[in-house]
């Protein structure tokens, strides 16, 4: 199994930028398709990207497109993800997920296809 563990959030005005990273312990991290989810109070987790083992492939939810990236360093064991142009509505925890290697949509959205899970980042937008 692989032992996830994120970094990078805080407080952020509307319009600047964060990155998350995740890093990844124990198992081969090369061996896995990766994903960032997020939960804003009162709402249900959702999909925000998704990348497959390699980095070839990535996949983004409509909301963050062109504005968020997502990538990972496997010599590093570490997925990240790189948000620009916050808005005060992508306030939520965002969490790092370990799945297939090959995983894309629609499959990649669905948080249960996911067998290991961080302890989640606050990311705050202030207006």
């Amino acid at each position: 199994q692989v032992q996830l563990r994120e970094s990078g959030g805080g407080l952020v005005q509307a319009g600047g930028s964060l990155r998350l990273s995740c890093a990844a312990s124990g198992r081969a991290f090369s061996s896995y398709g990766m994903a960032w989810f997020r939960q804003a109070p009162g709402k249900e987790r959702e999909f925000v990207a998704t990348i497959t083992w390699n980095g070839d492939s990535t996949f983004y939810a409509s909301s963050v497109k062109g504005r968020f990236t997502i990538s990972r360093d496997n010599a590093k064991n570490t997925v990240y993800l790189q948000m620009n142009s916050l808005k005060v509505e992508d306030t939520a925890v965002y969490y790092c997920a370990a799945g297939p290697p090959y995983i894309r949509p629609p499959q990649a959205m669905g948080a249960a296809n996911f067998a290991y899970w961080g302890q989640g980042t606050q990311v705050t937008v202030s207006s």
